[in-house]
């Protein structure tokens, strides 16, 4: 299995397709918390915290984060939790940019 925290996201103005279900199966197993839709379409994770300051500590490193990388997450902030979805909307589904992401999300975690 490839190290994701190591690649970089990579422009997708659509033209490619999601990845399959096998794939995405395949790339769950380097996540740790993280389920998948349905569909396969998306990935989630909700991150709990001990209170607000804590919660939007998180918020904002993924948020520089996913500016460095280029690839944003939808973002459901609550007092003491985040909810993080990934998918490429250009593609309306997965892409390798959502797990390279969503690795990097748990590194931001355990730098906190």
């Amino acid at each position: 299995m490839p190290d994701l925290s190591q690649k970089h996201c990579l422009p997708c103005e659509g033209g490619v397709k999601p990845l399959g279900e096998e794939k995405v199966k395949q790339l769950m197993q380097l996540l740790e918390h993280w389920g998948v839709s349905a569909n396969h379409k998306e990935i989630f994770r909700d991150f709990h915290f001990k209170d607000y300051y804590h919660t939007m500590a998180f918020v904002n490193a993924v948020a520089w984060m996913a500016h460095h990388e280029n690839h944003h997450p939808d973002l459901e902030i609550g007092y003491n939790h985040c909810k993080v979805r990934y998918t490429t909307h250009a593609i309306d589904g997965l892409s390798e940019n959502d797990f390279i992401c969503a690795v990097k999300v748990d590194k931001v975690l355990k730098g906190l």
